[in-house]
């Protein structure tokens, strides 16, 4: 009797998949619905925003505050909208490279 690893949602995914024909990532969908284009930027800004944000969260915690010239409470607050600016912006310029096969799986899982 062998565990499996999977997460049970893993494990729905991999069993909803073995009745369908394999979809490998990066294939166009003949059959599917054609995209559409205010969801998909609905996805690239939610999936990007929460993973820069993310990031940039966790690069400052790395870092300490220095001995001098810390800003205190303020410094925190401008650097919080900073970094919500930040991942704004790093979400425009390069989002859609990375959520094209989530969104891919996420249109998958619509259809």
């Amino acid at each position: 009797m062998e565990i499996s690893s999977l997460t049970p949602a893993a494990m729905q995914y991999q069993a909803q998949n073995a009745r369908s024909p394999q979809i490998k990532l990066g294939e166009q969908v003949s059959n599917s619905k054609p995209e559409n284009p205010e969801l998909r930027k609905q996805f690239d800004t939610f999936v990007g925003e929460s993973f820069y944000g993310q990031m940039l969260s966790s690069m400052h915690k790395t870092v300490g505050k220095p001995a001098y010239f810390h800003g205190g409470r303020a410094e925190e607050v401008f650097q919080g909208q900073f970094d919500q600016i930040l991942s704004t912006k790093l979400t425009e310029a390069s989002a859609s490279q990375f959520t094209g096969p989530m969104f891919e799986l996420f249109s998958l899982s619509r259809s």
